[in-house]
């Protein structure tokens, strides 16, 4: 069986390096930052659902039912609402700016020190977020496949990282437009077929397995407990900041979008995804229930992120579990591919200002990009690394946590830009980026024993709040803003 999956991620891996070469031919640094501005909307929207699910959705939201049940719907409903700001606030201003790094913004709205600090929390955030998302793919691949084989977990991170280096070093956007096409079918055809084999193994058909999970308990999906996590406002309204903040002022997502050839067609482009978006997260429930449905039948005590793998792998056929390696692989190089792109950008443009470079020749910048590139692959492994001591929560709630704290400076800081006039004093602008996601931090470890209130997805509005506050603070009345 370790053979039949070692093969199946050989032939997945040559196909991508196919893509990459299709796709990077005569590519330039403008290709790689933003694809000449000649990406298909509708090819961006289907790749930006692989991207945007990624290995942590992949496992951790079917484990989140039994603890969760379908209160999740409701912060994918918030992302809906995310998405519209983004279509018709962001969006309109990164295009009428003609940006390569959204943090270029800042600068132009506030100063110098807004800008560093703007793209200082997307490479916190990225690192820190797209580590996490692969280190879940890598560490079932590890736990069910490379060790059978003696190969150390440190080895496989690097493989995994040396791969994705190779695959985006040249193409940059250009290439990843389509590999995530590629990785998003893979995913969702995953999927479906996992969520009928399951139905099958327990002798039903796709019918009247929908019938047994909507009739179970893991179906609710409105909490009206203020003090509870589940809160139906606060996955509302945390998932609407969220997909603001993740999404919308975040580099990876957004340099898809603006590799678009124009407004329109980026606002197609998201509106398309964040439909499909919807529904997609609904069959990740589903298929969650109908996995802890057959887990009680069976007798199996695995939960959380270790239901998936562990079903699929160990108790159904061995074509179910190939195909489950698939959707893990397919779920692994989106994850990877455009935060190093994404990461790489940020740096080269908003700390080294490579696109400002007129001492430096074409191929010096790409000499410089490659370094920047290697450099936060080696980074990425450090943090997977890292991570593989705590394997003790749900991966996707931790992922929240930490955007919860990194993404919300970056949250106040375009707030504040797009919603009021005012000047603010650029130096002081770092001091009150760090101080609000330190009180939110501390908030979130205490609240529950200072004011019996537990905090969940709401606790990044809070963060861009203070922010904003402190913004208002160190700021004075313009008469004109650039």
């Amino acid at each position: 069986m370790d053979q039949i999956i070692f093969w199946v991620f050989v032939t997945y891996t040559l196909i991508l390096f196919l893509i990459t070469y299709l796709t990077s031919r005569k590519a330039n640094n403008q290709s790689f930052y933003s694809g000449n501005k000649r990406s298909p909307w509708f090819v961006v929207a289907y790749g930006m659902i692989g991207a945007s699910l990624s290995g942590v959705t992949f496992m951790s939201v079917p484990g989140w039912v039994d603890e969760r049940s379908f209160t999740y719907m409701l912060t994918v409903f918030g992302f809906f609402l995310g998405y519209m700001v983004i279509v018709f606030v962001l969006m309109p201003t990164y295009y009428k700016l003609n940006l390569i790094s959204i943090y270029q913004y800042l600068e132009t709205r506030f100063g110098k020190f807004s800008h560093k600090t703007g793209s200082f929390y997307f490479l916190l955030s990225r690192t820190l977020g797209a580590s996490l998302r692969m280190f879940i793919v890598i560490i079932v691949l590890q736990k069910f496949v490379f060790s059978y084989w003696g190969v150390p977990f440190e080895l496989t991170v690097v493989l995994f990282l040396f791969l994705i280096l190779l695959f985006t070093l040249k193409g940059g956007i250009k290439t990843i437009i389509w590999t995530d096409t590629l990785q998003t079918t893979f995913m969702l055809t995953a999927l479906v077929m996992c969520f009928v084999m399951v139905a099958q193994a327990m002798n039903m058909t796709t019918g009247q397995m929908f019938s047994v999970i909507w009739k179970s308990d893991y179906t609710t999906i409105f909490v009206t407990d203020a003090s509870s996590r589940l809160c139906w406002w606060k996955q509302i309204l945390g998932g609407m900041f969220i997909s603001i903040s993740m999404t919308g002022l975040d580099q990876e997502m957004m340099q898809k979008n603006l590799s678009c050839k124009n407004i329109k067609s980026a606002q197609k482009n998201m509106i398309t995804f964040s439909i499909t978006l919807f529904f997609v997260n609904f069959l990740f429930l589903l298929l969650g229930a109908a996995l802890y449905i057959y887990a009680n039948k069976m007798g199996i005590d695995t939960m959380g992120d270790s239901l998936f793998p562990t079903i699929a792998i160990q108790h159904l056929s061995p074509f179910a579990a190939v195909i489950f390696i698939i959707g893990l692989i397919s779920a692994l190089f989106p994850s990877a591919d455009g935060a190093l792109t994404s990461l790489t950008t940020a740096f080269s443009i908003d700390f080294l200002n490579l696109d400002k470079r007129e001492d430096y020749t074409e191929k010096k910048k790409t000499k410089v990009r490659h370094i920047v590139h290697a450099f936060f692959a080696l980074l990425f492994v450090g943090v997977i690394i890292f991570y593989y001591h705590y394997q003790d929560q749900h991966l996707i709630d931790i992922l929240y946590q930490v955007a919860s704290i990194t993404y919300g400076p970056l949250l106040g800081l375009f707030a504040f830009g797009l919603l009021t006039k005012r000047r603010v004093k650029d130096k002081f602008v770092p001091i009150v980026s760090i101080l609000s996601p330190v009180i939110c931090f501390i908030l979130n470890l205490n609240s529950q024993s200072w004011f019996n209130y537990s905090f969940d997805f709401e606790l990044l509005v809070l963060n861009g709040l203070l922010t904003f506050l402190g913004l208002l603070i160190i700021s004075h009345k313009a008469e004109t803003i650039n």
